[in-house]
């Protein structure tokens, strides 16, 4: 076998260098997008993970509010228990600094006692700096950074000897000034800790804890120990216990349909590249034909020429998985270097991992792309086999077959709808891929038949005419080979086409669902931290509000129509999963005019509360419309001001593509008779006619400096306009990653149109001569090789748009509802499809032209003339 390997095989590979290189090209692509997106976020997970690790330390039980803070009457209830060897209370918030003396940037704050920490969580004690005080880490008005916070403070590295630091904190409506006495080795966001106590007095937050991190004596049986505390008197309805893994938990879960579904698309190129290898080694097959035959007679058995072309498939197979690996480490360190870990999910902002190579992700995916290349070798390794040996000698072939190829296509794609139904396995869609992928095997299996129906129809239409009837006749009475050379086509546009569809149908969704919950003007948000993102954390709502009077204050601006407010708080339902998100808001008029309703909403009945949840909430709580949602009332029970624990009526259920993991809306007066809080988190402005929007967005930040002596930046205004930019812009570099698996794929198809018919041109020489022999021109020539290339690619363009629009149906209705929890609706942008198809046609006809020049030279006349 390996001197078969050194000589016949080789030889193969020099004569037809670019065609085995576009094969390997393929592999290597599939594998080195696929393998990068596993390591860009590998790594980010894992820095953040550390992060969540050192800010968290390593405590046996974790106790925190399923909302907000909770009293530290319970730290001391907690560290009476006799099953308590530790107990470190923290209050943490996020915040926001100076830095360079204007510029305002999230700030993460920590409060906890030094005294506990070292045993629980070492990373984040005090550490004084040289020269300073070694009490300072219990003085009010000191406070500890991180690398990170000094960094985006612009403060350098390590504090000069002697020098004075401060730095200003706000968190709520006035600013602290603070001396920076050291630093804390925690990583991460920006960071800065200081002693409790201070924390408590100086933000407002005496009495108040947002967990106590807790070290159990050993043995201690846990869940006998929470049961116990939970059913003991007095204990806050509204404080749980939860597992300290459970944040890097809840994150990884969370952003694990995002990772899976990206790699998916990273493996587009990959299954591309299998159709590739399937084209390149069936023409090769087909071209060697009679050199198999003879070395048939010469002793090489079918099972041998089976194994001869699998082993030239693992060959390329190995090269290409060699090089995307390596290719793919590459794309990975730049893209942590350049766009950091958050490829556009939202996920992992403010973390900036370094590169975790991983042995086994490289042998997974290496074997993934050595897999593509023998399923591609297959087929042709089983037509070696099957070749019969004296007709193909005398160059008769085998005897053309009646195959049952549309049969096993039906049969494909009624398995892909029957997938299409099955529910998501642990999250993610399984069941759906499989589906896609039977779909398109299907669909690609159905290519001769297709070809034979179509062309069948067709070739009447152009009898009259020689050039293109001797196209659309050989694409007809040679429908296998046509599939053949096709197949990466169709394969890499129906991808293309899906992922269009299903880009487009979310954006459009995205679009009118911003056009619902932007109805005002101006909008003006209190900023006491950063935005929020797709980690589930607290936003920076939590803790910074407008009173009452302020929101008065604003109806009463010249060119101000009239007011809306909005409230939002963070609810930990479950400590297995992210917070969801409480918004309080008005709802005056319907509630199908204030929110993207999915359904009618649902009369609430007398005595209940209405709320209206996200799709999520539904998919993830069971929150039914036409319900009571139990955990709601349990979460809102401690902040009643009544002793009987409001009912909350599911009466609809929502559009919410800014938080996947769940939001709940209820109507501003309700929560404000449930927890007597009237203050707010946004005002949305509705101006008057003709009103100068510039002289509004004036008037609110004079009156936010005069409210209570704030700086004016405390409030953050945008426009309408601007919010819709900005989410859009943020949606299109989410999707960006897709556009260029999209690219890769296509380029990949033509790449095997290219191939393919290099191939056949150069074994057409005899064909060609004899044409020339018969008065055609060489431009004549040139015409039906080029008019084959357009009805080859045509079929393939008009395949891989109908698959791609099925695909699109499966990813848009089960795909992204399964792994994200929200719907869509399917919008199809016929005119951008049209001309990617008719781009495809244009590219494999030129494709097609190029490749015949070289066959129809000067010597094709001497062609008819070989005797091979």
């Amino acid at each position: 076998m390996r001197a078969l390997l050194t000589t016949f095989s080789w030889q193969e590979l020099r004569h037809h260098p670019w065609r085995n290189a576009a094969a390997v090209l393929a592999v290597m692509l599939g594998v080195a997008l696929a393998f990068s997106v596993q390591l860009i976020n590998a790594s980010a997970l894992d820095e953040f993970s550390s992060a969540v690790r050192s800010v968290n330390g390593q405590p046996d039980l974790e106790v925190r509010a399923v909302q907000g803070g909770f009293d530290e009457a319970v730290f001391a209830k907690l560290a009476q228990q006799p099953q308590v060897t530790l107990a470190s209370p923290v209050l943490e918030f996020q915040g926001l600094a100076l830095a360079g003396g204007e510029r305002q940037v999230p700030m993460r704050v920590i409060g906890v006692d030094a005294l506990v920490l070292p045993t629980i969580a070492p990373a984040l004690m005090p550490q004084p700096a040289a020269g300073a005080d070694r009490f300072a880490l219990f003085a009010p008005g000191h406070v500890f950074l991180n690398a990170a916070a000094r960094s985006v403070l612009g403060l350098p590295s390590q504090a000069d000897a002697g020098a004075t630091e401060t730095v200003q904190l706000r968190s709520g409506d006035a600013w602290q000034r603070l001396d920076v006495a050291g630093h804390v080795a925690a990583s991460g966001a920006a960071l800065a800790v200081m002693d409790i106590a201070a924390a408590q007095e100086l933000f407002g937050q005496i009495g108040q804890l947002s967990r106590i991190d807790l070290r159990l004596a050993p043995g201690t049986d846990r869940a006998a120990f929470i049961a116990s505390l939970q059913q003991s008197p007095g204990w806050p309805a509204g404080v749980q216990f939860a597992e300290p893994g459970d944040a890097a938990e809840r994150v990884s879960n969370l952003s694990r349909a995002y990772r899976v579904n990206l790699t998916v698309l990273a493996l587009v190129a990959l299954f591309t590249g299998a159709f590739l290898v399937f084209s390149v080694l069936a023409l090769s097959v087909a071209k060697r034909a009679q050199q198999f035959a003879l070395l048939g007679v010469l002793g090489l058995t079918p099972r041998e020429r089976l194994r001869l072309v699998l082993t030239e498939s693992l060959v390329l197979g190995l090269i290409g998985s060699a090089a995307g690996i390596a290719l793919g480490t590459a794309l990975a360190a730049f893209a942590l270097r350049v766009l950091g870990g958050d490829l556009g999910g939202g996920y992992f902002e403010g973390v900036a991992p370094k590169l975790h190579w991983s042995s086994g992700s490289a042998a997974l995916y290496g074997g993934l792309g050595v897999l593509a290349a023998l399923v591609g070798g297959w087929w042709p390794a089983r037509a070696a086999q099957a070749l019969p040996e004296a007709q193909t000698l005398k160059g008769l072939g085998a005897a053309p077959t009646q195959g049952n190829s549309h049969w096993l296509a039906l049969g494909l794609i009624a398995i892909s709808v029957v997938l299409a139904n099955i529910p998501a396995i642990g999250g993610i869609p399984v069941a759906a891929y499989l589906s896609v992928a039977c779909l398109l095997v299907g669909g690609i299996t159905a290519l001769p038949w297709l070809i034979a129906l179509l062309y069948d129809r067709v070739a009447p239409v152009f009898a009259q005419r020689v050039l293109p009837m001797l196209a659309v006749e050989r694409a007809r009475r040679m429908r296998g080979t046509a599939a053949v050379a096709v197949s990466g086509v169709v394969a890499s546009l129906s991808l293309a086409v899906a992922l269009t569809v299903m880009v487009a149908s979310f954006r459009d969704s995205v679009t009118h669902w911003l056009d619902v919950v932007l109805p005002a003007d101006l909008y003006v948000r209190a900023t006491s931290g950063g935005r929020g993102s797709n980690t589930g954390n607290s936003s920076s709502t939590d803790t910074a509000t407008f009173p009452p009077a302020f929101v008065q204050a604003l109806a009463q601006l010249p060119g101000v129509a009239r007011t809306g407010t909005l409230r939002t708080q963070s609810l930990q339902l479950d400590a297995s999963r992210p917070t969801v998100a409480l918004i309080a808001r008005s709802l005056e008029g319907s509630a199908a005019q204030s929110l993207p309703l999915v359904g009618a909403a649902l009369p609430v009945p007398e005595g209940q509360i209405g709320i209206y949840v996200s799709e999520p909430m539904a998919e993830l709580y069971g929150a039914k419309p036409g319900t009571t949602f139990a955990p709601m009332s349990g979460a809102m029970a401690a902040a009643a001001s009544s002793k009987t624990a409001p009912v909350f009526f599911v009466a609809g259920v929502w559009r919410d593509y800014a938080r996947q993991f769940g939001a709940i809306t209820m109507d501003a007066r309700d929560f404000e008779r449930i927890t007597g809080e009237r203050n707010v988190s946004d005002v949305a402005l509705w101006l008057e006619a003709g009103a100068s929007e510039g002289a509004v967005q004036a008037g609110v930040r004079k009156l936010a400096a005069q409210q209570g002596g704030a700086s004016s930046e405390s409030v953050e205004i945008s426009s309408v306009g601007q919010i819709r930019t900005t989410s859009l812009r943020i949606f299109d570099r989410s999707f960006a990653v897709t556009y260029w698996l999209q690219a890769v794929a296509i380029a990949i198809g033509l790449f095997g149109i290219a191939a393919s018919f290099s191939a056949q041109v150069l074994a057409r020489r005899k064909e060609f001569g004899l044409l020339a022999h018969l008065g055609f021109t060489r431009r004549q020539v040139l015409a039906v090789v080029a008019g084959e290339g357009a009805a080859w690619t045509a079929i393939g363009a008009v395949a891989g748009l109908v698959l791609g629009l099925a695909v699109s149906v499966v990813l848009v209705k089960v795909v992204n509802p399964q792994s994200f929890h929200w719907s869509m609706d399917l919008l199809v942008p016929w005119s951008r499809l049209l001309v990617l198809c008719a781009a495809v046609v244009a590219a494999g006809t030129v494709t097609a032209w190029m490749a015949g020049r070289a066959a129809a030279g000067k010597d094709v006349v001497l062609a008819v003339k070989e005797d091979w």
